[in-house]
């Protein structure tokens, strides 16, 4: 018997085991191979060629953004910073004489001669102010000599004789007011203008 033969023998033997259903194209399938769906066991994907990809294109992006800025910035179209900021307004107040301004001259050393005066002769002779009171301080161990002013005011009349003074300091004190004065000069040991060779 050949193999024809035999192979639709078996599939006549197997539909009359099985039932009497019609012959379709199953029976016709030669014993002994694979029959049916045979599932194949997913692979995992390769993902590192993403991976790699992303990295590139952020660097790329990166690159491209500091050239865009760099270029926008040399042409002057960006909003750049600025290193100084507005000018500020200058709130300095400029010495003034005043030859008008009364002045009070308190000698405050213990060196001979009378410095108080001395002081004060210069001031009426360059007419740097007008002289009500000069006399030995209440204390004779002061060591900075300074301008005194009461009034805000009579800040730049303060500063301006301060200067011809030799360049002492200058103090609002709205409690030392000499003899009603607008500026009290108060002379200390470090004294080294006009007038010291009275001492």
């Amino acid at each position: 018997m050949t193999k024809e033969h035999e192979a639709a023998h078996g599939a006549r033997s197997r539909r009359t085991a099985a039932s009497d259903y019609p012959a379709d194209r199953f029976d016709e399938i030669p014993a002994g191979g694979r029959i049916g769906a045979h599932r194949v066991t997913a692979q995992p994907r390769v993902t590192w060629h993403f991976v790699l990809g992303g990295l590139i294109g952020a660097a790329l992006l990166t690159t491209i953004g500091i050239v865009g800025v760099t270029i926008a910035g040399s042409s002057g179209s960006l909003p750049l910073p600025s290193s100084q900021g507005p000018a500020a307004a200058d709130t300095k107040v400029k010495p003034k004489l005043t030859p008008e301004a009364t002045v009070a001259v308190l000698d405050g050393t213990t060196a001979e001669g009378d410095m108080a005066q001395a002081v004060a002769t210069i001031i009426t002779d360059e007419k740097w102010g007008k002289i009500v009171l000069n006399t030995p301080a209440a204390d004779t161990d002061i060591e900075i000599s300074a301008v005194f002013y009461t009034d805000p005011a009579n800040e730049p009349a303060a500063l301006g004789l301060a200067e011809k003074l030799g360049g002492v300091s200058t103090y609002l004190n709205t409690e030392y007011a000499e003899g009603n004065s607008d500026l009290v000069v108060l002379i200390g040991a470090d004294y080294a203008g006009p007038g010291k060779s009275a001492k």
